[in-house]
């Protein structure tokens, strides 16, 4: 997973936020705060954790299925690959 170490910094620091967001939902909860305060802190988090996976789904396709140290992709291949990768970060919003 060269691309995930190339990048290690960044996932690490996304990483760091996600915690922080999930330790802010656990404070909310123990000093009782409102429901919609913490369900809107839920919703970024989840939010976050898709954004994440979407990326890591992104580096996958494009370093393994579509690997430059295979051949060339065709156009159709190209194509292909990239209209999975627009469905994933849809699905993923």
């Amino acid at each position: 997973m060269v691309h995930v170490i190339r990048d290690k910094e960044k996932l690490v620091n996304r990483i760091r936020r996600l915690r922080g967001q999930v330790d802010a939902i656990e404070k909310a909860l123990e000093e009782g705060q409102e429901c919609g305060a913490i369900l809107q802190t839920i919703a970024a988090c989840r939010g976050a954790m898709n954004g994440l996976m979407a990326e890591l789904v992104e580096e996958q396709i494009r370093s393994h299925v579509l690997s430059p140290n295979r051949r060339r992709p065709t156009a159709e291949q190209a194509q292909a690959a990239e209209g999975l990768i627009s469905l994933v970060r849809t699905y993923l919003r």
